[in-house]
């Protein structure tokens, strides 16, 4: 059976892209690195991201949801909260729109492009296939959708629990647990939809270097779950809550 060419990229419209990505990431991905493209994506994704999380933000539920999520961070690092900075968080939480345009651009193109630049200088091509930045930050970009749908599925159910603590991690799987407890705060840690992404950009990562996708996966959930437990580990020394 003669293999069938890969189509290009260019030839791909948006939405049959973020299906790929989502359905056939190894099929979307070779077709990137043989046309990369990642700027309408990147635009759709940080629109999705930051308009979903506005539209909750912005009303009374999500102003009490940030400012909530304001002060967990400030105990999380051992601050000391008094009247001043409360009101400095009172101001900042009525500013919600502003809050997810930045944490969308954070998210979106600027993890996109630091995390292209450091792949781009920490892995090492193969022999006579150059991998070049654009080729990277297209699959960064594209496996940033999974990211950009995880934080649109969260809005409503941060709206309708009224605080802005993650509700797709893995302490869906172990309510039982004191939420103060070690375990706990490291579950409250791992998003599904990060380990998803992270599977995804393994795949693209593999495309591109021929490396393979199992042993990316393996490293990159890897990282993120000693980051995670790192964290949880810093909180409760400092006497945070997460």
């Amino acid at each position: 059976m003669v293999a069938q060419p890969v189509r290009h990229s260019n030839s791909w419209p948006l939405p049959t892209r973020i299906r790929g990505v989502l359905r056939q990431p190894r099929a979307t991905f070779e077709a990137l690195a043989a046309a990369p493209r990642s700027a309408d994506v990147l635009a759709l994704a940080f629109v999705a991201t930051c308009a979903a999380a506005a539209l909750v933000l912005e009303t009374e539920t999500g102003e009490l949801a940030l400012l909530d999520h304001l002060e967990r961070t400030i105990s999380a690092v051992g601050g000391r909260m008094d009247e001043a900075k409360y009101a400095t968080l009172q101001e900042m939480s009525g500013h919600g729109a502003l809050y997810a345009l930045a944490t969308a651009l954070v998210r979106g193109p600027l993890l996109a492009v630091g995390l292209s630049a450091a792949l781009v200088g920490v892995l090492r091509a193969p022999a006579g296939a150059p991998v070049s930045y654009r080729q990277v930050l297209a699959v960064t970009a594209h496996a940033g959708v999974v990211l950009a749908l995880g934080q649109a599925a969260a809005a409503p159910l941060i709206y309708a629990r009224e605080t802005m603590t993650s509700p797709l991690t893995l302490a869906l799987f172990f309510t039982i647990l004191d939420q103060g407890s070690p375990l706990a705060r490291f579950a409250a840690m791992i998003d599904l939809f990060v380990i998803w992404w992270l599977v995804v950009l393994a795949i693209g990562v593999s495309v591109l270097y021929r490396r393979q996708a199992a042993r990316l996966v393996a490293a990159f959930a890897g990282l993120y779950v000693v980051m995670a437990a790192l964290v949880a580990l810093t909180v409760g020394i400092m006497g945070g809550t997460a």
